[in-house]
């Protein structure tokens, strides 16, 4: 049956990690807000496990996106499904933690606005790039930023949980400095790879900026990437592609 053999070509390995990935955000969100020592027969031990845990669910999360990454480059595999889920679960799963943080009191609600904001603003350019189609010049800040977001909101979960409280003073200070340190450097990039971003669109979106001119070029498969990630392995989706997505580090 047609609409078997293209449910199979779309639903190859790199898809199916990336849908599960994002399948399993709400489960990290559960095991970060639930109220575990009404669970669990002994308290304290609740207490200290709940953040490794949770902390642990996140880290691997994010390391899947490296997984399917690979499977798409490996298996010359590109789909337009693969292209639209597998950033889009980069930013669920960011979001997702740094909500969960602000509702735990971990995190001010200020570090959230301005990267999720970021990330609106340099969608929007992207919908209107690929509109025109236009591609903007790809940049390692996206995947920089990235990385010391995940890195940040690791540390923020573990920092206030038993473990490091228990530790004494100097290491609660020193577990503080360390995760504000991190999440300083990811608003950093985050905001340098915004301004890069709309410096590199400028002509695009008709800013009055000289130095954008000619920085979007033309492009025959529209849209636009930021950072270094999943590329086009060679092969297109022309619906008998069968892969993964391209990543695109925002």
């Amino acid at each position: 049956m047609p609409d078997e053999g293209r449910y199979r070509e779309l639903m190859t390995p790199a898809n199916i990690v990336t849908t599960v990935r994002i399948v399993l955000i709400p489960v990290f969100v559960f095991l970060l807000l639930a109220p575990w020592p009404q669970w669990v027969p002994d308290p304290l031990v609740a207490q200290m496990v709940k953040p490794l845990v949770a902390a642990a669910v996140f880290a691997l999360l994010a390391l899947t996106d490296g997984l399917d990454g690979y499977l798409a480059r490996s298996r010359n595999e590109v789909t337009n499904l693969g292209k639209f889920l597998d950033p889009l679960a980069d930013k669920i799963l960011v979001t997702a933690a740094l909500l969960a943080l602000i509702e735990l009191g971990a995190l001010p609600a200020w570090v959230a606005l301005v990267i999720i904001g970021r990330d609106f603003l340099v969608s929007g350019i992207r919908m209107v790039a690929s509109v025109e189609r236009q591609v903007i010049a790809a940049s390692p800040l996206g995947k920089a930023k990235t990385v010391l977001q995940i890195v940040a909101v690791i540390l923020f979960i573990v920092k206030g949980g038993p473990l490091v409280q228990g530790l004494g003073p100097s290491f609660v200070l020193a577990g503080e400095l360390l995760a504000w340190g991190v999440m300083v450097a990811a608003l950093v990039l985050t905001l340098l790879s915004m301004a890069e971003y709309l410096w590199k669109s400028a002509s695009l979106l008709g800013l009055p900026l000289s130095v954008g001119k000619g920085r979007a070029d033309r492009g025959t498969g529209g849209g636009s990437t930021e950072g270094g990630g999943r590329r086009d392995g060679g092969r297109r989706d022309g619906g008998k592609g069968a892969g993964s997505a391209d990543r695109e580090k925002e």
